[in-house]
């Protein structure tokens, strides 16, 4: 495949469209953005120039951002996306939204083309019904910022050909990614299943009095985040043991929150307009400064866990062995 022969369209340009996009470009793809939203115009073009040049710096790109403009074209007009054989849309989670969208893609593309969504949640079997060849819809669902990280979810809807999910499989390892296939389509899909199990374990503790908010973030920084980037669930027991988690299941299993609303400590927030360090108020107390500081720092952070995560593929041993 060359990237440079598959013109991608990218329609919604708020934070994790305009690192798609930044990813696509950078992986060589002619790119059309669609801003759904024209706020989006003018704030698109200055965060891909940033993502561009902090990628510079940090060595993943060697062409200046002006380079990767030339294939770029960020517009309100869907007729644009005419000639793209990939379509990725990253609006909000609604589905009535997503359906209106949609609508104006299938006007323009091919039968050929692909349609994508980024939904972190819904269902694609759900989404797909909304279109007219749900044959050729599929999710992918990308972790921001999307031009760094090594994640990427495939996911097929009940009425989704998987050729096109294995095109897509192939592809997106151009884009610097170890992708998962996602075969059978479930809420939540793979990652998110496995993190709200955790969050919910999380607001149980803190919510019922066994650790704060800080303590809890601490525990996960220090054993959770300091193995799984290597090992993953399944390896992590294989190296240190499977026979002592069969036994601590026994009489731990029962004891976890199995709860099905959501956690006054979160919804509180939510209601009093928090959004995190987007606007400085969250689980944490913030300045101004202090929030946009851990934005940076996030996103400092983000470039040298990839530089060590590129060392430790999921092949290493393997390839390990065979330079033996």
């Amino acid at each position: 495949m060359n990237p440079a022969e598959i013109p991608v369209g990218v329609v919604g340009l708020g934070l994790m469209g305009c690192s798609i996009v930044t990813c696509l470009l950078m992986a060589g793809h002619p790119v059309v953005a669609i801003a759904p939203i024209p706020g989006d115009m003018a704030t698109a073009e200055p965060r891909v120039r940033t993502h561009l040049m902090n990628s510079l710096h940090e060595g993943l790109i060697t062409d200046s951002p002006e380079t990767y403009f030339e294939r770029l074209q960020i517009t309100e007009d869907y007729g644009l996306l005419k000639n793209c054989r990939l379509v990725i849309e990253c609006t909000l989670e609604n589905v009535d939204i997503k359906k209106a969208v949609y609508a104006k893609i299938e006007a323009v593309v091919s039968s050929e083309t692909i349609i994508t969504s980024n939904t972190s949640a819904i269902p694609i079997s759900l989404l797909q019904r909304q279109t007219q060849l749900p044959a050729r819809f599929l999710g992918l669902h990308w972790m921001e910022p999307s031009h760094t990280t090594r994640f990427l979810e495939i996911i097929c809807g009940d009425l989704s050909d998987v050729q096109y999910a294995e095109w897509l499989y192939e592809l997106s390892q151009l884009w610097a990614k170890e992708p998962t296939l996602v075969r059978k389509d479930i809420r939540g899909f793979i990652t998110n299943r496995l993190m709200y199990a955790m969050y919910r374990e999380a607001f149980n503790l803190v919510e019922n009095g066994y650790a704060t908010v800080e303590d809890v973030d601490r525990a996960v920084r220090n054993s959770a985040g300091f193995w799984m980037m290597l090992a993953g669930v399944f390896r992590w027991m294989d190296l240190t043991g499977v026979p002592a988690y069969h036994t601590v299941m026994k009489d731990l299993f029962p004891t976890l929150s199995n709860r099905t609303d959501v956690p006054a400590l979160i919804d509180d927030i939510v209601k009093a307009g928090g959004k995190g360090v987007l606007n400085a108020q969250g689980f944490y107390e913030y300045t101004p400064e202090e929030a946009e500081a851990w934005q940076k720092t996030y996103e400092e952070f983000s470039y040298d866990i990839r530089r060590l995560a590129l060392k430790y593929p999921a092949d290493v041993v393997k390839n390990k062995l065979a330079n033996e």
